[in-house]
């Protein structure tokens, strides 16, 4: 049972709030740490510790010192007498921003598209480690807002356009990042799935929506681990996400029963009280107003509060003992490193270099989440015997300074990774063109190329000079404080750039074996996909530093293609559930509810050029006997779903099986959702029998007149597939 504090209007006035007058005395709920689980001793030895504090002292671990101060983008003071050190809080989900001799990872979109929960678990494992390796003890990842538009700026360093697969996908991120002793960030809690007036637009959510489709993920990471939650810019049913007393306090801290801290995203506080009220722990990235910073609300300031009863002394010591909680949790009170690298400096620090081997593993990620859309006639794997290759596109080219634009926020050459906060510096990139030279070489293959994207009588000499023509077409978009060739952080629209539709036709016209690479941060309009020229086409998306190589593997068939849409590629942008609200966005109203992605295309009866979960291989796959039964386990109604799944082809391969389940009635759900998948290896002529096991949960929906979750009464069907509209077997469920 949540703790009431009441405060005076006059308080909270004089405290800096950002809501409007209000003529009652607001409420708000306070759900204290409880020490659930893993988090038992260390919630308990945060408290004595912050017995020992001063205000002043308090005010210190839940502050940031300010920007451009100290080393990293975040930073939290020292307070020497409890042996606390201060923390170090960094971008970001694709690497560590701002320093060097760092890896550039894939992007968080390509590690949802491998669907294998080893390389999401082991891809935060090893950013973890480089992030404990420069000292950073909190990683400000992974981040996990839906695709709910195609044409979102931030869609590439997410998990997709599904609740189930990014709630796996960014968990297992969060296991691996807290397995290395470093604080894992979940993070843009909640709302805030487009660019576009981030920092003011109100979204309006209804409850069921939220609980279903937006709050699995964070749910997930919470069970996770996670030791941090970062809420996000926006305004969320009318009040701003970082000081809204429901996100925070009744939902996150009280229904997920969150143990960690909450940080506001960098500048997203408005207000002070109800900042600490509604439920945020720590704010970033100021404590001191200084220069043309943002108004500072905390601090100092936040130690008056306390003395004055606007802000009662047991949420500070609430927000303290969080903090102190989830840096015991890690185990960073003995023998973390510190800081050894400078954000602002790149002459500073001490240049550690934390590679390792990481780059086997982007390398692998790049091929395993290379999504094979299309390969009419077998063109590829690429075959022995080809004379002349031919490579077309600015986006084939590997630049010659990856990192010539900051924060990536600009293309000269093939693009590998978004821009903005989350993104990391470069210690080299692979192009496609570097890549598959390497791998041609050695077969006597002659590659031609042309990068000149406006030169089309070029790409069409090339196209009639070679025995298969690639074009490599691309997308980008990123964080809102760059615009990139009129994309204000979300695309201005889904086609792809710099003439890339004109340039895949004249090669088309001009070869009979066309593959199209695309990479981007998402869908893409695709006019040429039915082109009977067109043969492969080949989503790559944005695999980081070993971008080529990964490809070139596919390519050349070193890796049987695996990879599986996230998100759904319609015919038309008009057939998407929503798009970004570019203007009008004062209140941006979820009206599509649950239908999102594939949800609203089975909703609409509506077919997608490559519907959800989509992928080829290059061998196939049988489905067979599928069976479904109701189970118990620990008082909760479980069921088992069962499938075999042989490999009826010549080559060995991975398929990515998946469960998806059509509710009864009741649950009033006109589509099927995904509710398991594992992406299993099988050589040729191999069958393994694939188990799903399901929770209650997973069978519940959320009821909003109850306010909780209600398992439907009747039957279930089962669906098991290679992609949403790929259904192999059917079976039933009765529960």
């Amino acid at each position: 049972m949540p703790i009431i504090l009441a405060l005076s209007l006059a308080a909270l006035l004089a405290a800096g709030s950002s809501a409007a007058p209000v003529t009652s005395t607001p409420s708000y709920p306070f759900v204290p740490v409880k020490g659930t689980g893993q988090w038992a001793q260390p919630v308990a030895r945060a408290k004595a510790l912050v017995k020992q504090l001063s205000l002043e002292e308090k005010a210190t671990v839940v502050s940031g010192v300010g920007w451009m101060k100290t080393p990293c983008v975040g930073n939290i003071g020292a307070v020497p007498k409890i042996g606390f050190p201060g923390l170090c809080l960094q971008d970001g989900p694709a690497g560590i921003r701002f320093a060097d001799n760092v890896s550039v990872f894939g992007a968080s979109m390509n590690v949802a598209s491998t669907w294998d929960k080893t390389l999401m678990e082991t891809h935060g494992r090893l950013m973890g480690a480089e992030f404990k390796g420069k000292g950073v003890n909190v990683a400000l990842a992974p981040m996990m807002n839906l695709v709910r538009t195609p044409e979102g700026g931030r869609n590439w360093e997410g998990q997709g356009a599904d609740p189930y697969l990014a709630a796996v996908s960014a968990s297992l991120q969060v296991k691996g990042i807290e397995s290395q002793g470093v604080i894992a960030t979940a993070k843009h809690y909640l709302g805030n799935e487009q660019e576009h007036a981030r920092t003011t637009s109100s979204t309006v959510m209804d409850d069921r929506t939220m609980h279903e489709m937006y709050l699995p993920p964070f749910e997930a990471c919470v069970k996770a681990g996670a030791g941090a939650v970062m809420c996000s810019y926006n305004v969320f049913n009318g009040t701003y996400a970082c000081e809204n007393p429901k996100l925070l306090q009744t939902v996150l801290k009280g229904e997920l029963d969150f143990n960690g801290f909450v940080m506001t995203d960098w500048w997203a506080a408005h207000s002070g009280a109800p900042t600490a009220l509604g439920g945020s722990d720590m704010m970033m990235p100021h404590g001191v107003a200084e220069n043309n910073e943002a108004e500072e609300f905390w601090g100092p300031h936040l130690v008056e509060m306390v003395k004055n009863g606007t802000v009662p002394a047991a949420r500070l010591d609430d927000m303290v003992t969080r903090v102190l909680a989830a840096w015991l949790k890690s185990g960073q009170d003995k023998g973390f490193p510190a800081v050894n690298f400078d954000s602002w400096n790149a002459t500073k620090g001490e240049h550690v270099n934390v590679q390792g081997d990481h780059k086997n593993h982007i390398r692998a990620v790049g091929a395993a989440s290379a999504i094979l859309l299309k390969n009419d006639g077998g063109v590829l794997p690429l075959k022995k015997g080809l004379k002349t290759l031919g490579l077309v596109g600015s986006d084939a080219k590997t630049p010659e300074n990856p990192n010539q634009f900051n924060d990536r926020g600009g293309v000269n050459g093939t693009v590998a990774l978004g821009w903005g906060s989350g993104t990391a510096n470069f210690p080299y990139l692979v192009g496609p063109d570097a890549g598959i030279k390497a791998q041609a070489a050695p077969l006597g293959m002659n590659v031609v190329t042309s990068f000149d994207d406006a030169d089309l009588t070029a790409a069409a000499d090339i196209a009639k000079k070679s025995d298969v023509a690639m074009v490599f077409v691309f997308a980008d978009s990123g964080e809102a404080y760059i615009t990139v060739d009129g994309n204000a952080g979300d695309r201005k629209d889904l086609n792809v750039w710099n003439n890339g539709d004109a340039l895949v036709k004249a090669v088309a016209d001009n070869n009979k074996n066309t593959v199209v690479v695309v990479h981007g941060p998402g869908a893409v309009n695709m006019p040429w996909a039915s082109h009977p020229y067109v043969k492969a086409i080949i989503m790559a998306l944005l695999p980081g530093q070993e971008s080529g190589n990964g490809l070139a593997d596919v390519l050349f068939g070193k890796v049987n293609p695996s990879g599986r849409l996230p998100f759904t590629i319609a015919k038309n942008p008009q057939d998407y559930s929503a798009h970004v609200a570019y203007t009008n966005n004062e209140v941006i109203n979820y009206t599509e509810g649950l239908l999102v992605d594939y949800r609203w295309n089975q909703a609409k009866n509506i077919t997608p050029l490559f519907p959800f979960g989509h992928g080829l291989s290059y061998t196939t796959f049988k489905y067979s006997a599928a069976t479904a039964a109701p189970t118990t386990a620990y008082n909760a109604r479980t069921a088992r779903v069962t499938v075999t799944v042989t490999n009826n082809g010549k080559t060995d391969g991975h398929e990515v099986v998946q469960l998806y389940l059509r509710a009864p009635a009741e649950a009033q759900k006109p589509f099927n959702e995904l509710k398991g998948f594992e992406r299993v290896f099988l050589k040729a002529g191999q069958s393994q029998k694939v188990t799903f096991p399901l929770s209650e949960r997973d069978l519940s929906y959320w009821n909003t007149a109850k306010g909780d979750w209600v398992l439907p009464r009747g039957k279930f069907g089962v669906c098991v597939g290679a992609s949403s509209a790929d259904v192999r077997v059917k079976t039933e469920l009765r529960m």
